[in-house]
């Protein structure tokens, strides 16, 4: 599973001003990413406003996606829910030629055990074609894979290849990294855990400030995956003013904002996400100028 080392970009999902999706700005998006070295793509996620696309709006973006990047780097596709047979349903009815593997979220709202927890992913398993990454992000989702079930599922089913880590708890993320099979990965889910998470036998990131800065990211994490760690801090603690600016009034408002300052986008967002505030976006301009 070496395509998914390094850095992959949660990209944004640009909409018009009548909030359609930009295809052109979608393709600029993409060529910026490339370009910048990242290692893989991942589409329709929590950055991406999946949760406001509807069914044939992310058909198309995907086949766009696969298109554009043409394989050149690797694709992952968000295909996640809390319904367990609408999302075994929408994998199987998907076309997943030029999709390299799934990011599947833990089930939000209803609040799974970590026996649900575990079949849902089980079925999820099943049914994919191409290999899924678990995505546990607690403070969306209210639902938590603890190491037990992950270590189960990476053991039990075999295109079950890693984890997308947004816990934030590093107990539970070493304990799945001590026992873990071989190839499978576990992946910081949040920027400002890159170095810590590489530091205990991480896989990289899964970064949203990849969109705006892909090289510099990028730069961090092969650093860090050679333990070259005062390098890779040094350029961390360069970006850290605007990391934290990412998240200071959601995500991906931030983002989209600093996508907007380089011209690769509008700063629009569907509801019920908004832009960010104009001292929030005055606040990043000035972050993004003292970078030059």
């Amino acid at each position: 599973m070496k395509k998914f080392k390094g850095t992959g970009v949660a990209v944004i999902t640009p909409f018009k001003n009548d909030l359609s999706i930009d295809f052109s700005a979608m393709g600029r998006i993409i060529e910026h990413v490339i370009a910048g070295g990242v290692n893989y793509i991942v589409l329709l996620g929590t950055t991406g406003e999946s949760s406001t696309l509807g069914r044939d709006e992310k058909c198309a973006l995907t086949a766009f996606a696969v298109e554009a990047i043409g394989k050149r780097v690797p694709l992952v596709v968000g295909i996640g829910g809390n319904n367990t047979s609408d999302v075994v349903s929408y994998i199987r009815e998907s076309d997943l030629e030029g999709v390299d593997a799934i990011l599947s979220v833990a089930p939000y709202y209803n609040k799974p055990c970590q026996k649900g927890l575990f079949q849902h992913f089980r079925q999820i398993a099943l049914a994919s074609p191409v290999p899924v990454i678990l995505y546990n992000v607690p403070s969306r989702t209210a639902s938590n894979i603890l190491p037990e079930t992950c270590l189960e599922l990476a053991k039990a089913c075999d295109n079950i290849i890693g984890i997308k880590e947004s816990s934030g708890n590093f107990e539970n993320m070493m304990k799945v990294i001590k026992d873990k099979p071989e190839n499978f990965l576990v992946i910081s889910g949040n920027d400002m855990d890159v170095l810590p998470v590489t530091a205990i036998g991480g896989a990289g990131v899964i970064s949203v400030l990849a969109n705006a800065y892909p090289a510099e990211c990028s730069e961090i994490v092969q650093h860090a995956l050679k333990y070259n760690f005062k390098v890779a801090k040094e350029i961390q603690f360069k970006l850290l003013e605007l990391t934290e600016l990412l998240f200071a009034e959601g995500n991906p408002g931030g983002i989209k904002a600093m996508m907007s300052n380089l011209n690769l986008c509008q700063n629009t967002l569907r509801l019920p996400l908004v832009p960010v505030s104009r001292s929030m976006q005055a606040r990043i301009s000035r972050a993004m100028e003292a970078l030059k």
